[in-house]
């Protein structure tokens, strides 16, 4: 039974489930599934053989329970497999080496062939755990539907502030006492090369580590969080309750889809005597599962979380799925994107108070009678910008006179049909033409436009704006006026899995469009490349370079840049902004997702070291792209050189 209903949440991180910690003999594990989902668990994580097997010749594997014992849809739904936590790859004894190795791979056979949708691997017994590694990489490469999660406990021991002095000397020695389990994690993926298949299963314990150090594992697949009972502290009725930062973490957890297993003995004496509710027997009794006061905390937990807000129930489906940028100058757009963006209120809003804005400044009070404003809209689309102008100027008491530049002959007809609707024809011309093209009868008072992309100018605003500025009077004013990306070094595991299932080159080299989900943020946000309207510097360029150097933040530790994600905020007019820069973010807009740079390789950054990162806006002829490398800590290739994988064509 789902923990409760959250509205617009579909995700795993609904269900919880419930550790067997003794090994189920006999017909014992249907029985206990069977009173683990009475008592509102959803799935049980069940050792599958006896724990005291060893490997020996003629030896029949002593499994928990026959494949007959349960159907396959209750084994595959129900049951996750925990492999024999004895098993060491890296033992210095041989034997126990051999036989860890022939265990579990019978085990996940075992597994493979009851069609369990996951296996929880044994922790890694030591730091070195290559052998370990080398099997499980083996075992991946045969699986086709069966996840491996690799049980890792959740710590990172902090220096005491006497030794804060010795770790910024590089105290080599001091810094190998300190334990950071995602060290061993890392370590793991990187020998499994970066499977797909292969995910984290994390131990809370009752001490966490720093708020930041927690941060990364939003960027790691991370499946499960089995919370032991040890960690629960008592209410004031006797009950199981959590400290705020264990219920921040679980909060942070099932808005990142993770689940929740309970696991280890009841600390807490509560009744678990239920009167008539599963049987309607008003006589009848039945006894709940021993943790199940647990299960109530954490459901209670899951429940009290707001509900999702309108703009991510609309976006979940988008969630870490990976899009190339619109290609505006070289396709024409389709209806059903101009109508996905003509959704967006808020955009349009802020473009109307700028434009008003505009407006008042450039006709005084007592010139509204004899003045008219021209006001030229290149790239109408549709018409919205047409319409919020219209509007602005109403609002305003101004006289406008609209010149509409559309190079889509689609988007024109329907343009057209606006005008007549909407009784335009006096008060709005219609441009079907090119912008860079178009020789204009006279020059704009305000020039508007809405060419930004999800970093600004990647869909080519600069070199468009520049085309259309010569019909701009001198002192005439653009919308926007100017607008900058930002970017930042993040941690995204999944993102990098699914670029990298293309195999090649090419596709670590594009830019994605994404509304990015299960990422990490390791350092604040930089700027990169700015733009202002109009440009009149006789040696304009639209190329640019910068380099930057990104300090993670304090108290992380060690990680894994994937590569960056990217934003851009952009000033309109004076006060009103547009952008998704994350700290000015314009609420509720829903026109732009983030931006991604892939790494075609993460680049592994020590805890306290810089990464320098270099950027590129390259221009030629019929194209523009962007070119990105890391000097520091490890150098990276140059990504996309002379836009051989990703560009924008002009």
């Amino acid at each position: 039974m789902p923990l409760g209903q959250r509205a617009g949440d579909k995700s795993d991180s609904r269900y919880c489930g419930v550790e067997v910690l003794d090994f189920p003999a006999g017909d014992g594990l249907p029985a206990v599934l069977s009173h683990s989902l009475s008592s509102a668990f959803d799935f049980v994580l069940a050792p599958l053989v006896d724990p005291a097997y060893r490997p020996s010749s003629g030896a029949v594997l002593p499994v928990a329970a026959s494949d007959l014992v349960l159907s396959p849809s209750q084994w595959s739904t129900h049951v996750v497999g925990k492999l024999s936590e004895w098993i060491d790859l890296d033992a210095e004894d041989e034997q126990l080496r051999l036989d860890s190795e022939l265990t579990l791979k019978q085990e996940i056979a075992w597994a493979s062939h009851l069609s369990l949708q996951a296996c929880v691997l044994p922790t890694p017994r030591r730091s070195s755990c290559g052998n370990y590694a080398r099997v499980v990489n083996q075992i991946l490469q045969g699986l086709t539907n069966m996840q491996l999660w690799l049980r890792l406990p959740l710590e990172k021991s902090e220096p005491m502030d006497d030794d804060h002095d010795k770790v910024k000397n590089n105290n080599h020695m001091l810094q190998s006492e300190m334990v950071d389990s995602w060290e061993l994690w890392n370590t793991f993926r990187l020998l499994c090369d970066h499977s797909s298949q292969l995910y984290v299963a994390l131990d809370i314990s009752s001490t966490l580590p720093s708020a930041n150090s927690l941060g990364r594992w939003f960027g790691e697949p991370v499946r499960v969080a089995i919370l032991q009972t040890n960690v629960f502290l008592t209410n004031a009725k006797g009950y199981p309750c959590l400290s705020k930062r264990h219920q921040n973490l679980l909060t942070g957890f099932f808005n990142h889809s993770v689940q929740v297993i309970i696991s280890g003995r009841s600390n807490h004496n509560v009744s678990r005597v239920v009167e008539g509710v599963l049987s309607g027997d008003e006589n009848h009794t039945e006894v709940r599962h021993v943790l199940s006061p647990y299960l109530d905390y954490t459901a209670y937990l899951y429940r009290r979380m707001d509900p999702l807000p309108e703009q991510e129930c609309f976006e979940i489906n988008y969630r870490d799925f990976l899009q190339s940028p619109l290609q505006p100058l070289m396709d024409n757009l389709e209806a059903q994107t101009y109508e996905t963006f003509e959704k967006d209120a808020v955009k349009y809003t802020q473009y109307q108070r700028a434009i008003a804005k505009a407006l008042v400044d450039r006709v005084s009070d007592d010139a509204i009678a004899r003045t008219r404003t021209v006001l030229m809209v290149v790239g109408a689309g549709r018409g919205p910008l047409v319409r919020a102008s219209l509007q602005a100027a109403e609002e305003t008491g101004r006289k406008l006179k609209v010149y509409a530049v559309e190079k889509n002959p689609n988007a024109v007809i329907t343009l057209h049909s606006l005008i007549k609707l909407e009784g335009w024809e006096s008060l709005v011309t219609i441009i079907s033409s090119d912008m860079r093209c178009w020789d204009a009868p006279e020059k704009a008072d305000i020039l508007v436009s809405e060419l930004l992309g999800s970093f600004g100018d990647n869909e080519l605003s600069p070199e468009c704006l520049d085309g259309a500025q010569r019909f701009l009077k001198p002192d005439g004013i653009s919308i926007p006026s100017s607008y900058t990306s930002f970017i930042q070094p993040i941690t995204a595991s999944k993102l990098h899995n699914d670029i990298k299932a293309h195999k090649d080159i090419a596709h670590f080299e594009t830019a994605y469009v994404v509304k990015l989900h299960r990422v990490a943020t390791l350092a604040p946000l930089q700027p990169v490349f700015t733009f202002t309207h109009p440009n009149y510097s006789p040696n304009a360029s639209n190329q640019r370079y910068t380099k930057l150097q990104f300090k993670m933040l304090p108290d992380t530790g060690s990680c894994l840049v994937h590569g960056f994600a990217g934003y851009f905020d952009s000033i309109l007019y004076k006060d009103v902004h547009l952008g998704i820069e994350p700290n000015t973010a314009t609420p509720n807009m829903f026109s732009w997702f983030p931006i991604f740079f892939p790494l075609r390789k993460p680049i592994y950054v020590r805890s306290g070291s810089p990464m320098e990162v270099h950027f590129w806006r390259c221009c030629a002829p019929t194209k523009v792209w962007y070119e990105w490398t890391v000097t520091t800590p490890t150098p990276s290739p140059i990504h996309n050189s002379n836009g051989r994988s990703y560009w924008v064509g002009l």
